[in-house]
């Protein structure tokens, strides 16, 4: 026999009484908990409860015992319980699809694919281009999934993208990351890919002396009408000292690709952000700070940051990486070269395929998608979960999306996402504002900050008016005595303040600065451009930096209505006021119930 407390709820006209009474462990069914109602409400009935044991005829109007059922923590799951059954040998080990604790991992921080596979959604009708150092298509993990046609190999100029051998298998980069979209799934070789009855083609283009601005744009404008996603692992030197970016070709192929690909609904760009670590910032990565591409970062299997990661406010979201433990299988398991399998994948290498295979999945869902689409998908569905870092806080913008400098808007979730893109409606037409411009020469203080406005209407009242945003440019020229010393921060008018530049201690550049350089940020998503927005330049180094901003050009993307924006902020606003009734009526509950104890005492 077990024995229990009071509590109470108000309903109706009368009052409503959850009291617990004694009750047998030979009733499993039926719990001692007990839903009473009485005839009338107020206290003196309470009093009648509690003094009379057993309600009193004349004041109970009905009794209700509660039954049990079972509620479970989401996060703490077995393998065994996910209704997925594959027998390929290193499926347990992907953590990164269904996290249930393995290699000292957090259960529960996945990609959450068992969801969207559970749905049907496996990748089938989708290409997915892996631009890299080739892909051993004979693998038998991978055959059955490659697509031929959509292949070249643009460092041999032949239609056979396969990597070159070296005795290091230096070139088995992109082997793996293919493995990691597309492995078939329960053939007993490897592990499954995320989206594993995806296709995936091989564009070989990275092995080479030299990268040439021809090779690139081949690269990225390759098929456009057969490839859909296009899985990127690569960018400029992670050494912590170089700003480059795409040449001319290059941006005008990502440009086509966006307008023209897939049929007019735009190529899906997806972008490693980067393995330079606290030395680097990935907005001096022009391929990752595109508005074209989506820039993907890694956690590791805890939830923590990846020593390598780079953060930068243009990084959209994250996937999984290895990093940190020494755990051997707290690596990527993938297909390797010669028909081998690995545990070892690694980088933001391994984050970005992982992406592609996800957003494959989504656009099995809906293949009206577009690249836009994609990106609100992900802003909207990828989640906080257990991503945490000891450097960068997650907080919220004007429109109440939560976000980091480093996750981006947080982890992809396939399930989520293939739910919401099955009924998405694309979004309405992007538009482009110059937002302000300050052009007179402007010093930047050896100690404190320069601090500049613009206010800006946000071309409201023209063609181009930009009222909900999506990417957010401050166009920067600048020269400084010691580049990596800089640091430069911007506020929108909502108040919510995105790190365009963090200090990168290996940058000694004294000459080149930045030049007309678009540093961009997504964590403005959905707000209001028009009002004052502001910039602070300053320097954090050790010894005295001098500097001057030369130009200052703020640019404006985004729609003119985007309805679920608007649902966004009613359920923001909705929630803060919840949260402000809901400790209001917590301060009525317990003294109500300070109230009951109390007659409970005296009787």
């Amino acid at each position: 026999m077990k024995g229990g407390c009071v509590s109470q709820w108000k309903a109706g006209a009368g009052l409503l009484f959850c009291v617990m009474v004694f009750a047998s462990a030979e009733r499993p069914v039926f719990t001692n908990h007990f839903l009473v109602e009485l005839h009338k409400g107020g206290e003196e009935e309470a009093r009648q409860v509690a003094a009379e044991h057993g309600f009193g005829v004349r004041k109970v109007k009905m009794a209700l015992q509660q039954e049990g059922f079972d509620r479970k923590k989401r996060g703490y799951r077995d393998i065994n319980e996910i209704d997925i059954n594959m027998n390929d040998p290193l499926f347990t080990k992907q953590w990164y699809l269904i996290n249930t604790g393995q290699a000292d991992g957090t259960p529960g921080l996945d990609l959450n694919v068992a969801e969207a596979w559970e749905l049907g959604y496996t990748g089938k009708g989708v290409t997915i281009g892996i631009m890299d150092d080739g892909i051993d298509y004979l693998h038998p993990d991978l055959a059955s999934n490659y697509n031929a046609e959509a292949s070249y190999d643009f460092s041999s100029n032949d239609p056979y993208p396969y990597p070159r051998y070296t005795d290091d298998w230096f070139n088995s980069h992109g082997t793996r990351c293919a493995g990691e979209v597309s492995a078939a799934a329960n053939n007993n070789i490897c592990g499954v890919g995320v989206a594993y009855n995806s296709k995936v083609a091989g564009i070989r283009m990275l092995d080479q002396p030299f990268m040439t601005d021809i090779i690139e744009a081949s690269s990225i404008s390759h098929m456009p009408q057969l490839i859909d996603i296009y899985s990127a692992s690569w960018g400029p030197t992670d050494n912590g000292k170089t700003v480059d970016g795409p040449r001319e070709l290059t941006l005008q192929a990502m440009a086509d690709g966006v307008n023209k690909g897939r049929g007019g609904k735009g190529s899906i760009y997806v972008w490693a952000s980067g393995d330079g670590g606290s030395y680097d910032d990935c907005n001096c990565d022009g391929y990752a700070s595109s508005m074209w591409t989506i820039s993907i970062n890694s956690a590791i299997n805890d939830g923590r940051t990846a020593l390598y990661d780079e953060s930068c406010s243009s990084t959209l979201a994250s996937t999984f990486s290895n990093g940190r433990k020494r755990n051997p299988e707290a690596g990527v398991a993938t297909t390797d070269l010669y028909g081998n399998c690995t545990l070892r994948h690694s980088g933001t290498s391994a984050a970005a395929p992982e992406a592609a295979g996800v957003f494959a999945l989504a656009l099995e869902a809906n293949l009206g998608l577009t690249w836009r689409d994609m990106q609100h998908l992900t802003v909207l569905t990828s989640k906080r979960n257990q991503l945490h870092d000891e450097v960068h806080q997650w907080r919220r913008n004007g429109v109440g999306l939560e976000f980091n400098h480093l996750f981006g808007y947080g982890v992809l979730d396939a399930g989520a996402m293939v739910k919401m893109a099955k009924d998405w409606k694309t979004v309405p037409e992007r538009f482009h504002c110059v937002g302000g411009s300050v052009q007179d020469p402007e010093k930047i203080p050896p100690t404190g900050k320069l601090v500049l406005t613009l206010t800006t209407d946000a071309c409201e009242g023209k063609e181009n008016f930009v009222r909900y945003l999506e990417h957010v440019q401050a166009v920067i020229t600048v020269n400084a005595t010691r580049r990596g010393d800089l640091n430069i921060n911007m506020t929108s008018p909502m108040g919510t303040k995105s790190i365009l530049l963090s200090r990168r201690p290996r940058d000694d550049d004294s000459k080149v600065g930045f030049d007309k350089w678009p540093f961009m940020t997504t964590h403005t998503w959905g707000e209001d451009a028009r009002g004052t927005w502001t910039l602070e330049l300053g320097f954090v180094g050790s010894a005295p930096q001098k500097g001057v901003l030369k130009e200052w050009t703020l640019m404006l993307h985004g729609t003119q209505s985007a309805p679920y924006i608007d649902q966004v902020v009613r359920d923001y606003q909705s929630k803060l006021a919840m949260s402000k009734k809901e400790e209001l009526e917590e301060e009525l509950d317990e003294a109500v119930e300070r109230s009951l104890k109390s007659i409970l005492r005296e009787n």
